[in-house]
C-alpha cells in the first residue's frame, strides 16, 4: 500500500520533468486535438480581444488547434523536450507558435493577455499551495483588467483513484515499441498530494535500446478550496462547470473541474 507521510524532498527523482522518452509517448498518446476540451475552448476564447496565454503548453496539443482556429496564442512550458514536439508539430503545420522554456515561478511578458488557460489538470503539477497561490497571483498580474483565467483541475477522488499502476505500450512510425509501466509510489492525504512512478522504455525488435524514470507529482484541489484560492489571488467572477459544460455544476462522476475567474 502507498504511504501517507510523503514530502517532495522524500522524491528519488526530479519531479514532473516530461523527458525526452515521456514527450515522444505524450505526443503518440494524445496528439494536437486530442480530448474533449478543443470546442469549449474554442467558443470561450474566440470572441476576446487579444492574445492568449497557455500556461504550460507542452507538445501544443491544445495550442496548436486553437491556432488552426484563428486564436492568438503564446505559450510556456517547463520540459525542453516537450516543446521541441510542440515546435516540430506546429512547423508541420506551418503555424507561428510563439513559445519560451519558463516555469510557473518565473515565466514573464511584457504585454498582459486577454486571457491565461491551464488546461487538463496541468495547474495541479505545482506540488504546493504556496508555490499554487503564488503562481496564481502571478496569472493575475499578466491578465488585462477584465481578462479571464481558465483553470481545468482533476476532482480529490483522482487521488485514490485505480488506474495510476499499469503497463501500456505504442509503435513509433519507425517501427520502434515505446513501453510505459506506472505505479502509485506515495500517497499524502493531508497534503492532497500524489506521486506516481513512470518508467518509459524504447525497444528495437528484442533490445531495450532506451530507458527514463520519470516522477509524477501531482497536488489535488477541494472544489471550494480553489474558490477561495482564486479569490485570495485577486480574482473575481468566479464560477466552474463539470467536464467543460458550462453552465452544468460539478457532479460526482466528472473528470475535470473547469474553473473561469476575471481579473
Amino acid at each position: 500500500m502507498p504511504t501517507q507521510t510523503a514530502t517532495p524532498a522524500n522524491d528519488p527523482f526530479i519531479t514532473n520533468r516530461y523527458g525526452e522518452l515521456c514527450s515522444e509517448i505524450y505526443v503518440l498518446d494524445k496528439p494536437p486535438g486530442a480530448l474533449g476540451d478543443i470546442g469549449y475552448y474554442t467558443q470561450a476564447l474566440k470572441p476576446l480581444d487579444g492574445p492568449v496565454l497557455e500556461a504550460g503548453c507542452g507538445s501544443g496539443r491544445l495550442m496548436i488547434p486553437l491556432l488552426e482556429a484563428g486564436i492568438a496564442m503564446e505559450g510556456f512550458d517547463r520540459s525542453a523536450h516537450m516543446l521541441a514536439e510542440h515546435r516540430k508539430a506546429a512547423d508541420a503545420r506551418s503555424l507561428n507558435a510563439r513559445l519560451q522554456q519558463a516555469t510557473y515561478e518565473d515565466f514573464a511578458y511584457a504585454a498582459p493577455f486577454a486571457a491565461i488557460i491551464s488546461p487538463v489538470g496541468t495547474f495541479t503539477l505545482i506540488e504546493t499551495y504556496e508555490a499554487a497561490l503564488a503562481a496564481l497571483r502571478r496569472f493575475h498580474a499578466h491578465l488585462k483588467p477584465g481578462g479571464r483565467l481558465f483553470v481545468d483541475l482533476m476532482p480529490l477522488a483522482y487521488l485514490t483513484a485505480n488506474g495510476h499502476d499499469g503497463i501500456r505500450t505504442w509503435t513509433t512510425p519507425t517501427g520502434d515499441l515505446l513501453r510505459l509501466e506506472s505505479r502509485r509510489a506515495e500517497l499524502d492525504l493531508l497534503n492532497q498530494r500524489l506521486v506516481v512512478h513512470t518508467r518509459y522504455e524504447r525497444w528495437r525488435g528484442s533490445r531495450l535500446v532506451d530507458m527514463e524514470l520519470e516522477a509524477l507529482a501531482t497536488r489535488l484541489w477541494g472544489l471550494r478550496e480553489f474558490e477561495l484560492t482564486l479569490k485570495e489571488a485577486g480574482f473575481g467572477e468566479v464560477t466552474v462547470c463539470g467536464d467543460y459544460r458550462v453552465g452544468r455544476p460539478p457532479g460526482p462522476r466528472d473528470t475535470y473541474w473547469c474553473f473561469q475567474a476575471v481579473r
